[in-house]
C-alpha cells in the first residue's frame, strides 16, 4: 500500500496554518505588555507560516482524498513533530531560550503536556513567552489535530483515522454520526471548562493573565507554570482546591460530560473506568497524608491532606503541578507518588500515562491467571461492566504494557549515561514517557532538566511525544514494515 504523500502535505500545511494563527493571542499578549521585541518575533514566525501553509494547501492536489490507518499515523507523528519543530521558533528569535535543542525541549513539553522544563528562572522571562508556553497545554491537551479535524472537511478530508491515530485511550466514542462534529463538541466541552476555571480563578484574587496561564496547564494537564514555586507561589487554599478540582476533571474521559450533557447521570457515575480512577485518587490521598501526619511532616491533618490530595491529583492526572516540595516527604509518600506516574488519567482524557482503564483491565488479567492455575481447562472472559473485553483489545492493552515497560528500561538504561544517581535517571524517563513532568532529586520539582546534555534532551524530549502519542503512533515510523508498499 502507497502511503498518500500529498495528502499528508496537505493537512500537514493546514497544521501550520492554525498552528500559525495560535501564535496570535502570544502576540496580543505581547503587545499589552508592551514587550515590542516579541511580538515582532511572534510576527516572524506567524507571517512565513501563515502564508507558506496556506500556499501549500491551495497548490496541493491529491489525487485521491481517502486516508488509510497507514497514512492517519503518518500525519499524527508528523504533525506533532513538526508542531514542536516550529512552536520552538517563537522562544528562539526572541532569545528567550537560544538553543534550539533547549527550545526544542520546552516546546514539546508543552505541546506533549509534560511540563518538564529546562528553565531555571521562569519570571525571567517575556509575558508573551510564558503565555505561548502555557498555551502549547491547551492546544496540546485535547489534541492540536482533533481541533483540526473540526476543519478538515471544508478541504474534503475526513478525519476518522486521524482521531484514532491521535486520541489518547485504547477506546475512542464517537458521540455524533461524523467524527467532525464529534471534534466539535469536545472542543466545546474542553472551552467551556477552561472559561470556568478562569473566572473562579479570577474569583479567588488571581489576576486574568495568571488565571489563563495555570488554567491552560489545568485542563491539559500539562502543569508549566508563570512561577518558579509552580502554585506555591499563591499560597491560597482557595486556588489549590479549585485546581485540584479541574486537574480531576480534566482527568476523566470526555466522552462520559457528553452523558452528563445529555442527563444520563446514573450511566456517568456508573461508569467503571471513573469509579476506578476516583477510587485511586482517594487511596493515594489517605495514604500520603496519613503518612506526612504520622512522620509529623506537617503539623495537622487538616494541612497533610491538603498536600496529599493536590499532589495525588496532580500525578495522578500527569499534570505536575506542586504546591510543596514533595522531593522531601518520607519515603512511603514518595513511592506512592512514583506509582501513580504509571497510572494517568482515563482515556479520552487530556491526562498521560498508562490510563486506568488499562491498568484495571491489566489486573483483571492477573486474577484471570491466577484463578486459571487451579483450573486449567476453565474459560474466564476479561469481563467489565458485565460485558466481555474482545480478546483483540485485551492483547493490544497487553502490547502497550509489555512496549511501555520496554521504552521505560530502555530510557532508563540511556539516561544513566549521565552518571546521575539512579532515582534521577529512572524517574526522569517515567516523568517524560508518562507525561508528568517533574521526577524526583534532580528533575524534582524544585529542580529542571537543564543539568542533562543535549543528546539527552533530544532523547526525552522524543519519550513525550512517544507517551503523548500512546507510544505505537511514533515507533511504527521506526518498523520497517510501515514503509513497505507491498504490505
Amino acid at each position: 500500500m502507497v502511503l498518500n504523500y500529498k495528502l499528508i502535505l496537505k493537512v500537514d500545511a493546514a497544521i501550520g496554518v492554525l498552528l500559525a494563527a495560535a501564535m496570535i493571542p502570544s502576540l496580543i499578549v505581547s503587545l499589552l505588555y508592551n514587550e515590542i521585541d516579541v511580538a515582532i518575533s511572534f510576527a516572524h514566525c506567524i507571517v512565513p507560516m501563515l502564508f507558506l501553509g496556506a500556499f501549500v494547501v491551495y497548490k496541493t492536489k491529491p489525487t485521491s482524498s481517502t486516508l488509510r490507518m497507514r497514512d492517519g499515523f503518518l500525519i499524527v507523528a508528523s504533525c506533532w513533530i513538526l508542531a514542536s519543530i516550529f512552536g520552538a521558533f517563537p522562544f528562539l528569535l526572541s532569545n528567550s531560550i537560544p538553543s534550539f535543542i533547549d527550545a526544542f525541549f520546552e516546546t514539546a513539553s508543552g505541546f506533549s503536556t509534560t511540563g518538564a522544563s529546562i528553565l531555571t528562572d521562569i519570571e525571567a522571562l517575556p509575558k508573551g513567552i510564558l503565555f505561548w508556553r502555557s498555551f502549547t497545554h491547551w492546544l496540546g491537551g485535547m489534541g492540536i489535530l482533533v481541533f483540526a479535524i473540526a476543519l478538515l472537511p471544508a478541504l474534503g478530508i475526513g478525519g476518522q483515522r486521524i482521531i484514532r491515530a491521535e486520541t489518547p485511550g485504547p477506546t475512542l466514542d464517537k458521540l455524533s454520526p461524523k467524527i467532525s462534529d464529534s471534534a466539535r463538541i469536545l472542543y466545546s466541552m474542553y472551552l467551556g471548562m477552561t472559561v470556568l476555571e478562569v473566572i473562579l480563578l479570577c474569583i479567588g484574587g488571581v489576576n486574568l493573565y495568571d488565571a489563563l496561564i495555570h488554567t491552560f496547564g489545568t485542563v491539559g494537564t500539562g502543569g508549566l507554570s508563570s512561577y518558579n514555586n509552580s502554585i506555591a507561589h499563591f499560597d491560597s487554599i482557595y486556588v489549590d482546591i479549585v485546581i485540584t478540582i479541574f486537574m480531576i476533571l480534566a482527568g476523566v474521559n470526555f466522552n462520559l460530560y457528553y452523558l452528563l450533557l445529555q442527563r444520563k447521570i446514573k450511566d456517568f457515575f456508573s461508569d467503571y473506568e471513573l469509579r476506578g480512577y476516583f477510587i485511586i485518587i482517594a487511596i493515594a490521598t489517605v495514604l500520603i497524608a496519613w503518612n506526612l501526619w504520622s512522620t509529623k511532616t506537617y503539623d495537622t491533618i487538616g494541612e497533610s491532606l491538603r498536600y496529599s490530595v493536590f499532589q495525588a491529583a496532580s500525578i495522578t492526572t500527569t499534570t505536575g503541578y506542586s504546591t510543596t516540595n514533595f522531593d522531601l516527604w518520607p519515603t512511603f509518600s514518595k513511592m506512592v507518588l512514583f506509582l501513580l506516574m504509571f497510572v494517568g488519567g482515563c482515556s479520552s482524557s487530556t491526562g498521560g500515562g498508562v490510563k486506568v482503564i488499562r491498568v484495571l483491565i491489566l489486573l483483571k488479567l492477573i486474577r484471570r491467571g491466577m484463578y486459571r492455575k487451579l483450573h486449567p481447562r476453565a474459560v474466564v472472559p476479561v469481563k467489565i461492566q458485565g460485558k466481555s473485553i474482545p480478546s483483540a483489545t485485551v492483547s493490544g492493552i497487553t502490547s502497550f504494557a509489555v512496549l511501555y515497560v520496554c521504552l521505560l528500561l530502555f530510557g532508563s538504561l540511556i539516561i544513566s549515561l549521565e552518571n546521575f544517581d539512579m532515582l534521577t535517571s529512572i524517574s526522569s524517563v517515567a516523568a517524560c514517557l508518562g507525561n508528568i513532568g517533574p521526577g524526583f532529586e534532580l528533575v524534582g520539582p524544585s529542580a529542571n532538566y537543564s543539568a542533562f546534555s543535549d543528546f539527552s534532551k533530544m532523547f526525552l524530549s522524543f519519550y513525550m511525544l512517544i507517551g503523548r502519542l500512546e507510544l505505537f503512533t511514533i515507533m511504527l515510523l521506526f518498523a520497517k514494515l510501515f514503509w513497505n508498499p507491498d504490505r
